[in-house]
C-alpha cells in the first residue's frame, strides 16, 4: 500500500450565499458526478462542503470547487463536461494521483459522451461513425433496426449539446402513426394520446436527465416532446430536431421536418424501413429521401444493421432471422 497516498486528510468550503443548485446541481447530481472521480468522501452539511481523504489529492478537491464556486459566481452553468474538463486540467497540472487517473481507457475513448448521469460510449463501429457524422454534419439520417441505438445517441448528443451550452433547445418528434390505430379514436386528452407515442424519447432522456429537471426544461419549452405536425412554419435554430420512427413520416412530413433546420442546429433523422406502418396510400418520407438526397453535401446517411444491436443477443438472432426472410 502506498503510505503516501493512505494519509488522511481533510478540510470543509463555505457555502455561504452560494446558489447549491446552481452549484451542486438538481438531486446533487454535480457533486455525485465529481464525487465519481476521487477516491475522497464529499459531502454537504447546511452550507459548507466536506472533504475527507488522502492528502495527495485533497489540493486538486479544493482547486476544484475554488474554480467551480467562482463560475456560479459569475452565473456559467455547472454540467458534468465542465467539471470533468476542469478534473483534466488539474491532473495535468499536477501530479496528485485522483480517480481520474485511474478510469478505464474505454471512458476516454474518442466519442464518449456527458451527460448529466452518465457517460455514454458507443459500442460498434457503426456508432462511432454516426457519431462522428452528427459532429461534423448539419444533418445525419440514421437507418437501422430496433436495438441499435439510433435515437439513443442521438439525444444523448443533444442532451451533451444542451448541457455544454452550444444550443438553447432540444426538439424531438415522431409521427403519431402505430399499427392502424388512428388518435381520434383513442380516449382521453390531446396530450394523453399522444404521450404513448412520445414515450420512448422520454424514456431516453430519463436515462440521461433526472427527471426533475426535464420537468422543470420542458415547463420552460428548452425541451419540447411533440408530433411532427408541431413542426409546421417553424424555423428552428440553435437546436437539435431529432425526428424519430422517421419510417413513418410521409414525404411531406419528411420535407417539412428537413427544411425547419435553422442557424446553429442539427437534424438528426432516425428509422426502421422494416416497420413502416404508414396505410398504403402514403410512401414513407424515409424511402425516398435516401435516393433524393443521397449526393447533398451537408447530409450524411448511416446505415446500421443486426451487429449494432445493443439488446441482449437474442434480438440480434430475431432481427436477422425476419431479415433473411
Amino acid at each position: 500500500m502506498d503510505s503516501k497516498k493512505s494519509i488522511i486528510g481533510k478540510f470543509s468550503i463555505s457555502l455561504e450565499g452560494i446558489d447549491q443548485v446552481a452549484l451542486l446541481g438538481l438531486a446533487d447530481e454535480n457533486l455525485k458526478f465529481i464525487s465519481q472521480h476521487f477516491e475522497s468522501q464529499i459531502s454537504v452539511r447546511g452550507d459548507r462542503i466536506r472533504i475527507t481523504g488522502p492528502k495527495s489529492e485533497l489540493q486538486n478537491i479544493k482547486e476544484l470547487f475554488t474554480t467551480l464556486l467562482d463560475a456560479v459566481k459569475h452565473d456559467e452553468q455547472i454540467t458534468p463536461i465542465l467539471i470533468r474538463k476542469e478534473i483534466d486540467n488539474l491532473s495535468s497540472e499536477h501530479e496528485c494521483p485522483t480517480k481520474t487517473r485511474k478510469v478505464p481507457e474505454i471512458e476516454r475513448k474518442e466519442g464518449s459522451i456527458y451527460t448529466p448521469k452518465k457517460v455514454i460510449l458507443p459500442k460498434s463501429e457503426n456508432q462511432e461513425s454516426y457519431l462522428r457524422a452528427i459532429d461534423e454534419t448539419d444533418i445525419v439520417i440514421a437507418i437501422g433496426p430496433a436495438g441499435t441505438g439510433k435515437t439513443y445517441l442521438a439525444v444523448a448528443k443533444a442532451v451533451e449539446a444542451l448541457t455544454s451550452g452550444k444550443i438553447s433547445r432540444i426538439v424531438l418528434t415522431r409521427p403519431a402513426v402505430e399499427a392502424g390505430e388512428q388518435l381520434g379514436f383513442l380516449p382521453g386528452s390531446f396530450k394523453e394520446k399522444i404521450d404513448p407515442y412520445m414515450r420512448p424519447l422520454y424514456d431516453a432522456l430519463y436515462d440521461m436527465i433526472s427527471i426533475e429537471k426535464i420537468k422543470r426544461l420542458i415547463d420552460e419549452q428548452v425541451i419540447e416532446v411533440a408530433p411532427i405536425a408541431y413542426m409546421r412554419g417553424r424555423t428552428l435554430s440553435d437546436s437539435y430536431i431529432i425526428l424519430d420512427e422517421a419510417q413513418n413520416s410521409t414525404s411531406i412530413q419528411m420535407k417539412m421536418f428537413l427544411t425547419r433546420l435553422g442557424w446553429n442546429s442539427k437534424s438528426i433523422v432516425t428509422g426502421d424501413v422494416t416497420q413502416i406502418d404508414l396505410d398504403k396510400k402514403h410512401s414513407s418520407g424515409l424511402v425516398e429521401i435516401q435516393d433524393k438526397l443521397k449526393n447533398i453535401e451537408g447530409i450524411q446517411f448511416i446505415y446500421f444493421d443486426e451487429r449494432d444491436v445493443v439488446r441482449p443477443p437474442l434480438v440480434s438472432k430475431i432481427i436477422k432471422a425476419y431479415g433473411n426472410h
